[in-house]
């Protein structure tokens, strides 16, 4: 089984997809900055830089978010809205992931690289002991809150895991409530997946993660369900 996952690729057709993804202006992707915002999932330390779950690959994510973030301010975009992993000690989520960002610890802040931006204070942080954005959470809440908010713009990790589910409560929410102006937009530079080769050693209960694989098929299926997925927003 080990041997397959490692062989595994990405079928090709989603890669000639993924090669074909083109950079897209913000001022062309968000027509009115008043009416947009950028939701970032787990741009946290225990992701980025330390724990069990922190990864090189997601680390290498933070210029990209920052930047992102950066351009989003100067264009006049002003909700920026943080999804992060703050967990109860005993989540049952940790049968499945090992203890991560758990509520009190230093790996459920922000990083710090976000926190420096000069205009962190707009930052909404939204705490969640789930995978999921809204459940337990108050989310939804702001959404309803912030009904101007037209585009969406989601950043952050795991590719396959908290990006797609955000991406995705997002873009369904929007059918559900037949809002017919919301758009969804994932910039594929600005997300990533960590990578578990099928050579690792690994232990006891773990499982292989080819990191491209996933990412590229998850935000394929994004595209599937109606969510615009771009190369970057430059």
């Amino acid at each position: 089984m080990t041997t397959l996952l490692h062989n595994l690729g990405t079928p090709p057709y989603i890669a000639e997809w993924f090669q074909q993804l083109q950079v897209q202006p913000l001022a062309q992707a968000v027509d009115d900055p008043k009416a947009a915002a950028v939701f970032s999932a787990d741009m946290v330390v225990g992701f980025c830089q330390r724990g069990n779950l922190a990864s090189p690959r997601i680390g290498a994510l933070t210029p990209l978010v920052v930047n992102l973030f950066r351009r989003a301010y100067a264009y006049g975009i002003r909700h920026f809205v943080l999804l992060q992993d703050t967990h109860h000690p005993q989540t049952p989520e940790f049968k499945a992931f090992p203890p991560h960002c758990v509520r009190g610890t230093e790996e459920a802040n922000t990083i710090t690289d976000l926190q420096a931006l000069p205009f962190a204070n707009v930052f909404t942080v939204i705490e969640k002991n789930s995978l999921h954005p809204a459940l337990g959470t108050p989310f939804d809440r702001w959404l309803e809150e912030h009904p101007e908010v037209r585009t969406a713009i989601v950043a952050g990790n795991c590719t396959d895991l908290c990006v797609y589910q955000l991406a995705m409560h997002l873009r369904l929410r929007a059918n559900a409530l037949n809002l017919a102006a919301v758009r969804v937009i994932v910039p594929a530079e600005a997300v990533d997946t960590y990578d578990v080769p099928g050579e690792a050693v690994l232990s006891p209960g773990a499982k292989v993660h080819p990191g491209d694989f996933f990412h590229q098929v998850f935000l394929y299926h994004l595209a599937l369900n109606g969510v615009e997925v771009v190369r970057a927003l430059r």
